[in-house]
């Protein structure tokens, strides 16, 4: 099985710390968590191709893959290919999924591709743009949330109000849930164990959030 082909960001990077940093193919390998053998393959196609790392900077990610890689080679299929510029564009907005596109592509082409191969041709897509962004985090620095697509509505039993809520996932939440279950209920016997928690849960027990 051949290996799959790296993003252009890994080639362009492979070919930066063998080329202006000066580094060995195991170094680099090491580095980027990348075999022998991939790493020297790319520096044998690139050097194949006449190309030198001015050139590479100033190519496109598509001009490079057609430096390295050649043209693409024409379907043999006449399926019509999703946008997948469009489809990432869609996928921001609240409430739309994979699942969803794929049904309005095969409206527009009902002999396009079927939704595992729809998925297979938008997660290439997404891996030939190869972004990405680095971030350094300090234990305890900071929490991170994540908020549904779309605002629930919640409604008072009693006088009929309707109010919108946000979904969150923090990170923390779910850290502390792991290790509550992990230690035997531990986060709560130390949570339920603060005396003012405990002066507390008689007032909590007499709430009645529904009716």
């Amino acid at each position: 099985m051949a290996a799959e082909r790296l993003s252009m960001r890994q080639i362009r990077e492979i070919l930066r710390q063998k080329w202006t940093l000066g580094r060995s193919h195991r170094e680099v390998a090491q580095h980027l968590g990348a075999g022998l053998g991939t790493v020297s393959g790319v520096e044998r196609r690139a050097r194949a191709a006449g190309l030198d790392w001015p050139q590479v900077e100033a190519l496109s990610d598509e001009g490079l893959e057609a430096r390295l890689y050649g043209p693409p080679t024409p379907p043999t299929h006449h399926r019509p290919v999703p946008d997948c510029a469009l489809l990432h564009a869609e996928r921001q907005r609240p409430g739309v999924t994979l699942e969803l596109l794929h049904l309005e592509y095969l409206e527009q082409h009902p002999d396009g591709y079927r939704y595992t191969q729809f998925c297979e041709v938008y997660r290439r897509w997404l891996q030939r743009r190869g972004l990405s962004m680095r971030q350094v985090h300090h234990a305890g620095d900071k929490s991170f949330v994540d908020y549904a697509g779309k605002t629930p509505t919640i409604v008072d039993p009693t006088t009929g109000e309707v109010a919108r809520a946000y979904l969150t996932l923090d990170q923390t939440m779910m850290f502390l849930a792991l290790v509550n279950h992990l230690q035997d209920h531990a986060i709560q016997r130390a949570f339920a164990s603060d005396p003012a928690v405990e002066r507390a849960l008689p007032i909590v027990a007499i709430e009645r959030f529904f009716s």
